[in-house]
């Protein structure tokens, strides 16, 4: 489950840490719109089933072209 990336309290941690208010601010940011791409559990079960069916499908295809070739 993704989890609410906390912008006002990294920026108090970072500013705490001896960033001014600014530059705490704008790292908090940046750190919060790329969470935007971080990819879901469900998006990793998802992509395990496409790359599992694609697998199967390919070695059925490799079957099938190795038993034409190999008919007398």
């Amino acid at each position: 489950m993704a989890h609410a990336f906390d912008t006002l309290a990294a920026a108090r941690n970072l500013e705490n840490a001896g960033m001014n208010r600014e530059h705490a601010e704008a790292v908090a940011g940046a750190i919060r719109d790329g969470q935007g791409e971080l990819a879901t559990k469900d998006d990793i079960v998802g992509l395990r089933w496409i790359v599992g069916i694609n697998i199967v499908i390919s070695l059925a295809t490799l079957a099938a072209v190795i038993s034409l070739a190999v008919q007398p």
